[in-house]
């Protein structure tokens, strides 16, 4: 990592929330010369399904080599702007495993029939990998979660000009598959995950700068080895939050509704996002992730949804619209009020925004995203908080 720099502060007040910001001192050029984070980049973007095999580690589940089965988003080329979207069954060995598609189907209480019908994504399935060189971003699910419920989000970044990989992480995924086998959730695996977690991070790390050196063609000389940021939901973020305090190779960080309880790694840039009405992390989650962000003696941003739950960051609002607290209607965790959760397009947006105006920012160097950095552009439904006192080049 870069050895950080001051530069100036200053306060922003929008609404009602106090944003605390300071902004580079190198000239902008402008918000039109960056595209809307808001918005989807500017490139088409292909996904990918690959089996990863760390033979260093055994798994506690299968008693083999540590196997994550892995998606990879990544900016497209123009010739797939025609080609069939991928299906949500496509992330799911295309539906050809009645195995793992009955064991989804009861974690999950869904159809996947009728969720293919309805399922929005815009990637492509095995697309051509576009010309370039992008930096990596590794994702991490949460607690009994799947390696594509956050195919909104690895979307966007892919758009954005990232490769984004993102893994079963065996034994705490809903349900996997390695080598036709089925895998379940495993009830008494949750401290082994807790270590593994951010080991299988680094390992897709590793894999993929294998890959940048000619492991697979696809991807041979077009990840960005120098800039390389975490991101994950739940249990996954505090996976990110981990790796970053265990990896120096990583340079940002954007975790969702949670975080590491324990510290080492204070400057890495971070994003941390939360919902006030989190019920699955409750009170007391929450106010460790605004600790986090308290703590945090490096470039320093806070998203609050004030009207989101815990699982208003994922997927879950198109998998199963009756899921959980973030989804639909629920409970406000402080008086019990009934709520009405912010909607699916509103938080997906507001997440898209926020973290690609981060990674933007501390992976690709670019500084006008500043502007847009220093400001709650949400001020009804957000609470927001900036301090980017400390900065990297």
């Amino acid at each position: 990592m870069v050895s950080p720099k001051r530069i100036g502060q200053r306060q922003v007040l929008t609404g009602a929330f106090a944003v605390v910001c300071l902004l580079a001192t190198a000239p902008a050029h402008g918000a039109a010369d960056v595209p809307d984070p808001a918005k989807p980049g500017p490139y088409l973007v292909g996904v990918t399904t690959t089996l990863l095999v760390d033979h260093s580690r055994t798994d506690v589940t299968t008693g083999g080599p540590r196997s994550l089965m892995t998606e990879i988003w990544y900016p497209a080329t123009d010739g797939s702007r025609d080609l069939p979207k991928n299906t949500f069954s496509d992330f799911l060995l295309k539906g050809r495993n009645p195995k793992l598609n009955g064991a989804l189907t009861l974690a999950f209480k869904i159809d996947l029939k009728e969720i293919d019908k309805t399922f929005r994504n815009f990637a492509v399935r095995d697309a051509r990998v576009r010309d370039g060189i992008f930096p990596l971003i590794v994702f991490s699910h949460g607690n009994g979660g799947i390696r594509s419920q956050n195919a909104y989000w690895c979307d966007h970044m892919a758009s954005h000009g990232y490769i984004v990989m993102s893994p079963d992480h065996t034994g705490n995924s809903a349900v996997t598959a390695i080598d036709s086998e089925v895998i379940p959730y495993n009830n008494e695996g949750r401290q082994a995950s807790a270590v593994d977690r951010p080991r299988d991070l680094m390992f897709l790390i590793d894999t993929m700068l294998r890959m940048n050196n000619g492991a697979d063609s696809r991807f041979m000389g077009k990840i960005d080895i120098s800039h390389i940021g975490a991101s994950g939901h739940s249990f996954g973020g505090y996976a990110a939050t981990a790796v970053a305090d265990m990896d120096p190779r990583i340079d940002a960080i954007a975790p969702m509704a949670a975080v590491n309880r324990e510290r080492a790694n204070y400057t890495c840039p971070a994003m941390v996002l939360l919902a006030t009405e989190d019920a699955t992390i409750g009170l007391d989650g929450n106010a460790r992730i605004r600790q986090y962000y308290e703590e945090s003696k490096g470039p320093r941003y806070l998203v609050e949804l004030v009207n989101g739950g815990h699982y208003s960051f994922t997927e879950m609002y198109q998998v199963n619209p009756r899921f959980g607290d973030g989804v639909g209607q629920g409970k406000r965790i402080t008086n019990g009020e009934e709520i009405v959760y912010i909607t699916m397009d509103r938080a997906f947006e507001i997440t898209n925004a926020y973290t690609t105006a981060f990674f933007g920012r501390y992976l690709k160097g670019v500084t006008n995203y500043d502007e847009f950095l220093s400001t709650n552009h949400y001020a009804d439904e957000v609470i927001y908080k900036a301090d980017a006192a400390v900065t990297v080049d």
